[in-house]
């Protein structure tokens, strides 16, 4: 005889929804684990103490907002429905069987007014990652940066062309100043004031989402991007540090700054760091020479002219301050630029009888000029830590940590495109979702870790 199951639905029960949630559900880790009280006190200068109706619980608010990052709904409204018939996501805000979910509305408008030109996604990033330090999963000791690109909300073929400014570079009083040491050193005379020259190029400005960047890159799509400047601690792969910028930002740009933020904020102690190949800049190579971390870059390749020798054919003397051409032969100092290239030069009279000269140069006089840059001997150094075994053993790491680490922001909390338009709302799509991707490792593991006592 077949029964339908209508009858028992109709029926009413006594239920507790506590009874209802499975005890190993990830929800009720993270809600032992992580202590959400701040957020109290992080928004509460936000609000009006004497006027206006009561607010929504901002714990509840947030923890709502976390709840779509954690589960990759892209969507207030979907986060609304979601939450209705959920009855772990009901727990998790401490709403009963029949509470009213708060309106989707209600966060689109505190983004849009309560929140906006705050600092509030920043902050909340910040104390997750300090109370993953209290429990000594962060170290501060060995970090791995790197970038990806997220796709902006906006359609590649709908854009503008404007002229900008170059960016200005921020270590260049420290190039100039070492650019006329150099030249003192060599006897030469010092460069003459040029008046500051104002260099522009031409972009593509998307018309629907004017902070996002036009990015082309080799192996990569081309389109409007932003790029998410993350970095992880090496010991348990958390994320200390999220910086976003539009898509045509390098991504050696803002990376001293952030290392020197984390330092300021955590109070890091870096000993060592691990970069991809972007990041080998002589800039850079000096920047964390000159703070004293062990670096490791990965090599990029830069390919000659075909049919001429590449520019490790011809070896650096540093005793006699001079490079050797492959044939012998000693190339001398000539001048310093004002870009902070050393110029040394071959002697042409010899280079013209020269069995390698086809070889060697396309020069018109038969003169080959190799440059080296004054901190070319930081790239040096950092060369020669990523050959050593230690420096190798790192590099390793950096691939099961930082790709791993955004493998699964994209997979699965929802950051492979762009949910909202703007830079304000990108940069706050990409701090909670590196947030609950903290929040989701510590409750994990200390979860395992009280279980095995």
């Amino acid at each position: 005889m077949l029964r339908s199951n209508r009858e028992k639905q109709q029926a009413f029960e006594f239920v507790s929804i506590e009874d209802l949630v499975p005890q190993d559900h990830l929800l009720r880790k993270v809600d032992k684990y992580i202590d959400f009280s701040f957020i109290d006190e992080k928004v509460r200068p936000l609000y009006c103490s004497d006027n206006g109706r009561p607010a929504i619980d901002p714990v509840v608010l947030f923890k709502m907002i976390f709840l779509g990052y954690f589960y990759g709904i892209r969507s207030e409204r979907q986060l609304e429905r979601e939450v209705q018939t959920n009855l772990a996501y009901r727990w998790f805000l401490g709403l009963g069987l029949t509470d009213k979910v708060p309106d989707h509305s209600t966060i689109s408008w505190n983004r849009r007014t309560r929140f906006k030109d705050t600092n509030i996604f920043q902050d909340i990033f910040d104390e997750i990652v300090l109370q993953a330090i209290s429990h000594r999963m962060v170290g501060g000791r060995v970090l791995v940066s790197d970038s990806t690109h997220v796709k902006a909300n906006a359609n590649k073929h709908q854009y503008t062309k404007q002229q900008v400014l170059q960016n200005t570079k921020d270590y260049v009083d420290e190039l100039n100043a070492a650019v006329e040491a150099d030249r003192k050193n060599h006897g030469k005379k010092p460069l003459k004031p040029r008046e500051e020259v104002k260099e522009e190029k031409e972009i593509k400005v998307s018309k629907t989402d004017p902070d996002s960047g036009y990015m082309i890159r080799d192996g990569k799509p081309e389109g409007f991007f932003y790029l998410d400047h993350r970095t992880v601690d090496l010991k348990y792969n958390l994320i200390t540090d999220v910086h976003v910028t539009p898509g045509n930002v390098h991504d050696s740009v803002p990376y001293l700054s952030r290392l020197d933020r984390q330092q300021e904020r955590f109070g890091f102690e870096v000993e060592a760091i691990a970069l991809d190949s972007g990041y080998l800049t002589t800039p850079i190579c000096r920047g964390l020479q000159d703070r004293k971390i062990f670096a490791v870059i990965a090599h990029r390749r830069f390919h000659s002219k075909q049919g001429l020798f590449p520019k490790w054919k011809f070896t650096f003397d540093a005793e006699q301050e001079m490079y050797i051409c492959p044939a012998g032969q000693g190339l001398k100092y000539r001048t310093t630029d004002r870009k902070g290239y050393q110029q040394y030069a071959s002697d042409p009279e010899q280079c013209k009888s020269c069995p390698f000269l086809n070889q060697c140069t396309q020069s018109k006089n038969h003169r080959k000029v190799v440059t080296r840059h004054v901190w070319e001997d930081s790239k040096d150094w950092v060369r020669n830590n990523r050959l050593s075994k230690s420096g190798k053993q790192l590099y390793r790491k950096r691939k099961e940590t930082i790709e791993r680490s955004f493998a699964d922001a994209k997979e699965l909390h929802g950051f492979r495109y762009c949910r909202l338009r703007g830079l304000p709302n990108v940069r706050e799509q990409a701090l909670m979702t590196a947030a609950v991707q903290n929040m989701k490792k510590m409750a994990i593991h200390l979860d395992h870790r009280e279980k095995r006592g």
